[in-house]
């Protein structure tokens, strides 16, 4: 029986020291910060963070059935992506929290959303950058350092994401 109390406390601990590392409004990772180290599934098999170096990365951690999520998605599409999409120097990887392709692509499919849209099936991704709370949006300069964090969807907080990736882009 002790053991077993030894093994529950052990696992406890465990979890309160990983969220004792999340500020307050769940974020792991800050403005500064090098890009953690992940790997990620894509149509075509595997791809790690590690292979967009040199490149001005956009993260966005979102799940299908967010309200504030299907707000901002379709400004994605058309501020970020329709713009940018053919820049050699720019990706977007757009993951979904707890899903997987059986949801994404006909959610994909029904909104008519051309960026990648990809699983993040067990928080593998999200629990690099944060411990609660979507949408997010992570960009990830040339260099592989966090420039930019926002948490919710705003308009306002939005448009600085946009200007902040046109100015980056048209350098």
């Amino acid at each position: 029986m002790q053991r077993w109390v030894t093994i529950v406390a052990m696992m406890l601990l465990g979890g309160l020291a990983a969220f004792a590392q999340a500020d307050a409004d769940g974020s792991v990772t800050k403005t500064g910060d090098k890009v953690p180290a992940f790997n990620f599934e894509v149509e075509k098999g595997k791809k790690s963070i590690a292979d967009y170096k040199g490149k001005l990365v956009l993260i966005n951690l979102f799940a299908t059935w967010c309200p504030p999520c299907r707000k901002e998605l379709p400004e994605m599409q058309k501020q970020v992506w329709e713009k940018h999409s053919k820049n050699e120097k720019f990706a977007l990887f757009v993951f979904g929290r707890e899903e997987n392709w059986d949801v994404l692509v006909p959610f994909k499919e029904k909104f008519k959303y051309t960026f990648p849209i990809l699983p993040d099936v067990d928080r593998g991704v999200f629990s690099k950058f944060a411990t609660q709370s979507i949408p997010r949006n992570i960009l990830i300069d040339e260099k592989g350092t966090i420039i930019y964090q926002s948490i919710g969807y705003e308009p306002a907080e939005f448009k600085k994401l946009v200007e902040l990736i046109d100015a980056k882009l048209t350098k």
